[in-house]
């Protein structure tokens, strides 16, 4: 099946703005800085449309298991709309919650359809209404081929599916080297790819980062840390396939007799936590502090208060946690399975890789980076070093070389805006 462009994108000239249509589940706090910045473009018109409102409205998140109201804006210094719901739903899921009026909205109005997902329906026949209109669609995901396993049967039946999806999608917008493998394994080179890497504002965290240093006596005074005490640090949903337990473990193989012994500092919430606060009870738990559930703006204390950050996930498709506190340039120590560790984690050079579920391999790492400082603050600032190539303006860029390519007419090479955080305020 040929793809078909619509009359609107073919005839489209550079007298008016391209017109973007974003469809994506709920406001997420992760992209909506990123979308203010594209918004920002002179010649984009954005316009993002949610199924859900639930991360605006507050929710018991199931994952933290706790009441999320963001302290970020999530809705600011964008266009945007909720679409009609047939049934709301507090629990996103596939058929959670039911949209209508995709045609309506679309008819007429863009040039370009741009869709974050593919497994809901609201997605679903988000794609199917841009065909029917033959408006080119752009499909972005964090899926990896390391996530949960599968049977035969059901990756035969994905595989048929995603050869129906690729006559309905003309470019996909990959978020690092492990989610390009995917989309290459089921697409191959018949969908034209780009790489939209995964990124946070880093221009926020590193503020936050510099600002927060100046408070760190104060900052350990306060959650009772001795100053010559070094300071890991998880930042996660406490769910089994985040792995922190893994961590306790390779935390309580260090040596608990040293005078310069580390803290273990758990920042989160979630159904593992009553687990590992007996675990910590039973071994050091003066050593391990559980600081529960800490807002946006709050993190950044907490990475500059660390020597290492660890995340050693199973099936996390990124993490974008660590594109984080890699702005407060800290080493960090990942998984094989969390997807950013391809493209931001060097073995040795910025933090270490280590097999998921090597709990010895984990604890190896940490004495290593625990017992140099000096090593460990240059593969900090190398950590600093890397991550400023994963930016919004590099998504911007990579975007607009996307729609050049969907639509004629549309010049990628324009000038952008300069990027100051006056573009995400």
């Amino acid at each position: 099946m040929e793809r078909i462009i619509n009359n609107s994108a073919a005839s489209r000239t550079s007298a008016r703005p391209l017109r973007l249509a974003y469809f994506v589940s709920h406001p997420i706090q992760y992209q909506a800085p990123l979308l203010r910045r594209i918004a920002a473009e002179p010649d984009i018109d954005l316009t993002v449309f949610f199924s859900s409102d639930v991360s605006v409205r507050g929710h018991i998140d199931p994952g933290f298991g706790v009441n999320v109201h963001w302290d970020v804006p999530l809705l600011a210094g964008y266009k945007y709309e909720f679409l009609p719901r047939i049934r709301n739903a507090d629990h996103l899921s596939f058929f959670r919650p039911l949209n209508w009026g995709f045609i309506r909205r679309l008819r007429g109005k863009f040039d370009v359809v741009w869709i974050h997902g593919y497994a809901t329906l609201s997605a679903l026949q988000a794609i199917l209404a841009a065909r029917l209109l033959g408006i080119p669609v752009l499909m972005r995901t964090d899926s990896t081929l390391f996530d949960r396993p599968r049977s035969t049967g059901k990756r035969l039946v994905k595989r048929v599916f995603f050869r129906g999806l690729e006559h309905c999608v003309d470019g996909v917008l990959t978020i690092g080297s492990a989610n390009l493998e995917y989309w290459q394994y089921y697409f191959g080179d018949r969908v034209p790819t780009f790489r939209l890497n995964y990124a946070v504002d880093n221009q926020f965290f590193q503020s936050r980062c510099r600002e927060a240093a100046k408070k760190r006596d104060f900052m350990r005074r306060q959650l009772g840390l001795q100053e010559e005490r070094p300071v890991i640090l998880f930042a996660s949903k406490l769910l089994e396939r985040k792995r922190c337990s893994d961590l306790l473990e390779a935390f309580l193989r260090l040596d608990s007799n040293r005078d310069d012994r580390p803290y273990l500092l758990i920042v989160g919430d979630g159904e593992e936590r009553p687990k590992l606060v007996k675990r910590a009870e039973a071994a050091r738990m003066g050593d391990v502090r559980f600081l529960g559930f800490q807002n946006q703006s709050s993190l950044p204390a907490f990475f500059d208060l660390c020597d290492v950050f660890v995340l050693v996930s199973v099936d996390e498709p990124w993490g974008l946690i660590i594109n984080e506190v890699m702005n407060a340039g800290k080493p960090v120590i990942v998984s094989t399975e969390v997807g950013c560790q391809k493209d931001l984690v060097e073995n040795e050079v910025n933090g270490y890789v280590v097999e998921s579920g090597d709990i010895d391999g984990l604890a190896s790492g940490l004495r290593r980076i625990l017992g140099d400082r000096p090593t460990a603050h240059r593969m900090g600032m190398k950590s600093l070093e890397i991550i400023q190539a994963y930016s919004f303006q590099q998504n911007v860029s990579e975007l607009r070389r996307a729609l050049e390519t969907l639509v004629p007419g549309f010049d990628a090479n324009r000038e952008q805006v300069p990027f100051t955080n006056a573009n995400l305020a």
